[in-house]
């Protein structure tokens, strides 16, 4: 698979080195010593470990790049649906957080979890998709 496959945008990195002093380049080379190479930690998990970051950045074309290197560094299938199970995972954790937060700051004006219960705030908030959804529960139970 070509580069080109993953995002057509990619066939443009030798423009783009030119306009940023051979940025991509330098980018390159501090993934081959970063990510490509073994060190502490064998360069398969590294890259596992970008494809987990690309998920979480929600870049689909490093998201691709990563598993074809992943596969291509001895990744085998099972440890990419390890990972895969992790990125699952992570996303039901913040949502859990989420979701317990707004329980303690109450649903539709009811607060669902006291004060006595020792629940404490994790003090994460998510200010996306997640408060209109709670701002729509409020709306819609009035």
């Amino acid at each position: 698979m070509q580069l080109t496959d993953i995002d057509p945008a990619l066939g443009l990195m030798a423009e783009f080195g030119k306009l940023t002093k051979n940025t991509a380049h330098h980018i390159n080379q501090m993934r081959q010593e970063a990510i490509f190479s073994d060190g502490a930690l064998p360069a398969p998990l590294k890259a596992l470990a970008a494809m987990l970051w690309a998920i979480s950045a929600r870049c689909e074309p490093c998201f691709k790049f990563y598993v074809q290197q992943a596969v291509k560094l001895g990744a085998t299938e099972q440890e990419l649906g390890e990972v895969l199970a992790v990125a699952s995972t992570m996303g039901g954790c913040v949502g859990e957080m989420n979701f317990s937060d707004r329980l303690r700051r109450g649903i539709a004006g009811q607060v669902l979890l006291p004060a006595s219960s020792g629940y404490k705030d994790s003090g994460h908030r998510d200010r996306s998709r997640g408060d209109r959804v709670a701002r729509h529960v409020s709306h819609s139970a009035r």
